[in-house]
């Protein structure tokens, strides 16, 4: 990835050489890491206050109550995961982070619940049925409410950036729903 990111911003100061126009490369420079700079600090707002919220929800155990309602579904999904495992409740504040839309801090809830599911795993060169699932669930998932996606349209200017959220539930359902359906299917096969 990192040689198709150098080629291309390579082959675009080629053109600006070419038609004359070098001094496009400084301005593009100069604008776009401030607004880099003004978009991660615009999220670390977001990140912290998920983050903070899922940290209070675990702590006074609503995650724990939430995994108890939601063990039908992790059974069926996580078979090999056992139902008290601290990787169950890993894996619901990672869902409930992405749901909320809130994707930057699910990252690190993310990487918590495959370090839990790491110490289930018998051979830990390879990914387990159970890593893979939730590497599957954690992409597609299902968003009710794309809270980063919102701050971007709002920022953008939108003047209703609130009507993608019922296409992006849509969306994230059905990716969601085929990527269980393939992971369960693929497990049934043979290695």
């Amino acid at each position: 990835m990192s040689i198709i990111w150098f080629a291309m911003i390579i082959f675009g100061m080629v053109m600006a050489i070419i038609s004359g126009r070098i001094e496009i490369i400084n301005a593009v420079i100069l604008q776009d890491a401030q607004e880099a700079v003004v978009f991660a600090i615009g999220l670390t707002g977001i990140m912290a206050v998920w983050l903070g919220l899922m940290n209070i929800a675990e702590k006074s155990g609503l995650i724990d109550s939430f995994a108890v309602l939601m063990r039908p579904i992790s059974k069926l999904l996580f078979p090999s995961v056992p139902p008290n495992h601290p990787a169950i409740s890993a894996i619901m504040m990672n869902m409930v982070a992405n749901m909320f839309g809130a994707g930057n801090s699910a990252t690190a809830l993310g990487i918590k619940a495959m370090e839990e599911l790491q110490t289930l795993n018998k051979n830990k060169k390879t990914a387990t049925n159970a890593m893979c699932m939730f590497l599957v669930i954690n992409m597609s998932s299902i968003q009710l409410i794309p809270l980063t996606v919102l701050k971007i349209r709002a920022d953008a200017g939108s003047q209703i950036p609130t009507e993608i959220i019922t296409t992006s539930l849509i969306a994230t359902t059905v990716s969601t729903f085929f990527g269980i359906l393939a992971c369960k299917i693929l497990e049934g096969k043979k290695r």
